[in-house]
């Protein structure tokens, strides 16, 4: 096998470990830590720390640890978050919420950073364009993180569909479920048919193994990039001060394409915290009960991992434009429509359909704007993947910071109203790439012996 590759295989399914579990306890968190808005005030808090990481961390742990280990050690910083579930409360899942999110952001940044250098150096090897070599391994690795998705809600719901606890949902209370929800806890009879602490100790047990797993497979088997390894060395050589390489994720700020991509980046963040914490518990748990989440999101999950695969090959073909054009109307029509829908157990077929759409489009908003983060920003790939996972965290913690104070019918017009703003200023990235290279779509220079793309990634 390739050894860029079995690299890129090793990280997909060291994902894949790790956010099994996450994954799952994120979906849960709004229904099963339900008491003052707990969960929903985990995940914000989580996201708010990852905003301060993204600032400081991926820029200074790359280049001193290197990308492999960046990626090890804060792995172990989710499995605290496993860990601080076991007693859900105040100061338990507060304390490990900030340490996930410290963590979060040099693990995201790591492996994009090593996801593009891998590409790039394939490229090179095989005489290859670098930029469809990263959009593959993207594609590629969104397949099989996506899944994760699938495995760690099908052991929720596997674990949760044993308690005994059985409640019918009456018509009264499904009258606070959908849009316009009810805002107290208690309204729903549902929500207070919590499994019983066996059931979820279990469920942790297996999140909490899944999760170390996760941590030696990537300290075994991936190896440190070669060209990483030069590149930290060249850099080295030049001795960069501190503050240049503190202040990096702040200076990239200055480059105005990454300033205009704030918004999509930020929607990322917004559409992905209204399904997990918003559909799951005004619709799914509200009408169907808890137990459905897992079955739910695995729709999702499935949907998002096919479509993360297949659009990461058509992309060359169709181009991002076409793609980007297919999620803004999917999730337009999704929202809309849930405006408009009365959830109702009967309609048990319609609780999937939402989220299998909303997995059309997440796959497009993953995989391009990753890829085209990393083309656009080739030369500074670490800081530009970390006012990724700044921005987006953003949205995370606006989404879920709001969660338990808004009617789900705002958050719909609020989601709709930055999806508006994000294709506005996604427009005008494309037409500064245009008007940067007139006439020359495929055009490309040498850089320090790398070629570097004139064109956006298409």
């Amino acid at each position: 096998m390739e050894r860029n590759l079995k690299n890129v295989l090793v990280i997909s399914f060291g994902f894949l470990l790790l956010f099994t579990a996450y994954g799952g306890l994120q979906s849960l968190q709004s229904s099963l830590n339900s008491e003052e808005g707990l969960g929903v005030a985990s995940l914000s808090v989580l996201y708010a720390a990852l905003i301060l990481s993204s600032m400081f961390l991926p820029p200074i742990l790359i280049k001193k640890l290197g990308c492999k280990w960046t990626i090890a050690i804060s792995m172990c910083c989710y499995i605290a978050f496993s860990l601080g579930n076991f007693y859900a409360s105040w100061y338990t899942l507060i304390p490990t919420s900030v340490i996930l999110g410290l963590g979060g952001a040099p693990l995201w940044s790591a492996k994009c950073t090593y996801l593009t250098i891998a590409g790039t150096s394939y490229a090179e090897k095989a005489g290859k364009n670098a930029k469809d070599v990263i959009n593959q391994y993207f594609g590629v690795f969104f397949l099989v993180f996506q899944s994760s998705g699938i495995w760690g809600n099908l052991i929720s719901s596997l674990i949760l569909s044993q308690s005994s606890t059985k409640v019918e949902v009456s018509e009264e209370d499904l009258e606070c479920c959908g849009a316009y929800n009810c805002l107290s806890d208690t309204t729903n009879t549902t929500e207070s048919a919590k499994p019983s602490n066996s059931l979820i100790y279990t469920l942790l047990g297996v999140y909490t193994a899944s999760g170390v797993l996760a941590v030696l497979l990537v300290i075994i088997f991936l190896d440190q990039i070669k060209s990483d390894q030069a590149e930290t060395e060249k850099e080295n050589l030049e001795a960069p001060s501190f503050w240049s390489t503190f202040l990096a994720t702040f200076r990239h700020l200055k480059e105005k394409r990454q300033c205009l991509l704030i918004p999509l980046t930020m929607y990322s963040g917004f559409e992905q915290g209204f399904l997990s914490g918003d559909y799951t518990k005004a619709y799914v748990t509200c009408a169907l009960g808890i137990q459905y989440v897992g079955y739910v999101m695995i729709c999702f999950a499935a949907v998002n991992s096919l479509c993360s695969l297949l659009f990461g090959k058509i992309s060359q073909f169709t181009g991002r434009k076409l793609l980007f054009a297919l999620a803004t109307v999917t999730n337009t029509a999704c929202i809309i429509a849930l405006l408009l829908w009365k959830p109702h157990p009967k309609q048990l077929a319609v609780f999937f359909v939402f989220p299998a759409l909303w997995g059309l489009s997440d796959a497009v908003w993953q995989t391009q704007t990753n890829a085209l983060y990393g083309i656009l920003f080739e030369k500074h790939k670490e800081a530009a993947f970390a006012n990724y996972r700044l921005w987006e965290s953003l949205g995370f913690v606006i989404a879920f910071g709001y969660s338990t104070q808004l009617q789900a019918y705002v958050k719909l017009y609020i989601l709709l109203s930055v999806l508006v703003l994000s294709m506005v200023t996604y427009g005008a990235v494309e037409y500064l790439e245009a008007k940067s290279s007139p006439g020359t779509p495929t055009a490309t220079k040498k850089e320090n012996g790398r070629p570097c793309s004139q064109e956006t990634l298409m």
